[in-house]
């Protein structure tokens, strides 16, 4: 059985992944568009000739401001320079040329951002795990543009067999940037990257993030999206071998005008893999807009798989908006379960009244119900230090609007 739940009540704070169970072949079209092909039919390419232009109308960008993107879709973007590297001791950290053998082998480019960043860098960073590697502490890789010229950056991550480390993407500044990551976790390997997009007002980025998971390979894939003017995050995670687990984890925070978009596509190729998706977000102010799109392939041959995703918006205030679509294809019965569920709702006036009837004033009131709405998902990064910054970010948005919900001082 599948389930998508859609409420304009408020929103539950729970996480509930039990319902993950299916009794058959299931497709399901997103809500209010048309019909589409298998997932597996997307077009992908190396080739800019293959992947064209969007007009917006395509099923990959009906939600997307493709005009305030734009510069991001042409052939000769810069190579973008602004990409340092604080490495664990026991990692390593190359520059390479776009010859490199290593590089293009998380899949291929599947739409036009993907498709240019990667034909317009020049140089690459890598940054390795060594094979039977614990590293001893957080890889930090801090990436950051220009205001005024459109650029390409392409990092790749690789994990060799039975190593374990913890990698943080951090990106902050100004920026009109199209970003390409590969992360491979190679067999028996244990990855988690946490890529925070943290841009200053008017920043736009592009970001494709392509992970391979080989057998008995664990990724926990976390995107922590809060400041910039249009942010578009595309996560593929596919199975290249049996016994793979990933965990994709996301928390965004849509302020006016923002454009925060997040659409993720999970293949399950091989028997016996594993996959969790769970995203949360809130919105406040006039424009605000937040997107989130969940495609999940099971294949004919990939039986055993045990899947689910989630999705759940929180809106603050009037002149937000949220768009949620999770699919779930699935072309074989023999799996162990398969489930998807999202929710948008508004917040909820009674856990105001009621913190407010205990003597909490408004202010905190709301601060304390917005943070138990991300609370579950902030623990999971594990990363101490992106999660007291996530925290600070949470309150400085609340300050933002309260003056406007109130009409007084927070």
């Amino acid at each position: 059985m599948t389930s998508t739940e859609t409420s304009s009540a408020p929103v539950s704070l729970s996480t509930d992944h039990s319902r993950a169970t299916a009794d058959g072949a299931h497709s399901h079209a997103p809500v209010g568009g048309a019909v589409q092909g298998s997932r597996a039919d997307r077009v992908a390419s190396f080739d800019l000739g293959v992947i064209g232009v969007p007009s917006g109308r395509e099923e990959e960008w009906r939600f997307s401001p493709v005009s305030r993107l734009a510069p991001l879709f042409a052939e000769n973007l810069a190579n973008a320079d602004g990409v340092t590297v604080e490495p664990a001791p026991e990692v390593l950290v190359e520059l390479v040329g776009r010859e490199d053998a290593r590089l293009g082998k998380a899949g291929v480019p599947g739409d036009r951002t993907a498709v240019t960043a990667w034909n317009a860098f020049t140089k690459a960073t890598v940054v390795t795990v060594p094979k039977g590697v614990q590293a001893s502490a957080v890889t930090r890789i801090n990436v950051s543009g220009v205001a005024d010229q459109a650029e390409a950056s392409h990092i790749l991550i690789k994990a060799e067999p039975l190593s374990e480390s913890v990698i943080v993407l951090d990106h902050r500044g100004d920026a009109l940037l199209n970003e390409s990551v590969e992360i491979v976790a190679e067999e028996g390997s244990h990855l988690t990257v946490v890529s925070v997009q943290d841009w200053n007002e008017g920043a736009v980025h592009a970001s494709t993030q392509r992970i391979t998971l080989d057998r008995d390979a664990t990724v926990k894939h976390v995107v922590v999206t809060f400041g910039g003017d249009v942010v578009r995050i595309t996560p593929d995670a596919e199975f290249v071998g049996e016994g793979a687990e990933v965990e994709m984890v996301g928390l965004y925070f849509a302020d006016e005008n923002q454009h925060q978009e997040h659409r993720l596509f999970v293949d399950h190729a091989v028997p016996r893999c594993k996959s969790r998706v769970t995203y949360k977000g809130a919105l406040q102010g006039e424009g605000s807009h937040a997107v989130w799109v969940g495609d999940v392939l099971i294949r004919a041959n990939a039986e055993g798989t045990d899947t689910y995703e989630l999705n759940r918006n929180l809106i603050l205030t009037d002149g937000g908006r949220a768009d949620s679509v999770p699919n779930l294809e699935i072309e074989t019965g023999l799996i162990e379960g398969a489930g998807h569920a999202s929710a948008t709702g508004r917040f909820d006036d009674e856990q105001l009244f009621y913190l407010q009837a205990r003597g909490i004033r408004e202010a905190d009131a709301r601060r304390l119900v917005v943070r138990g709405f991300f609370a579950e998902l902030i623990h999971e990064i594990g990363v101490p230090e992106v999660e007291e910054r996530l925290l600070h970010s949470i309150d400085a948005e609340l300050e933002k609007s309260m003056s406007v919900i109130t009409g007084q001082d927070a």
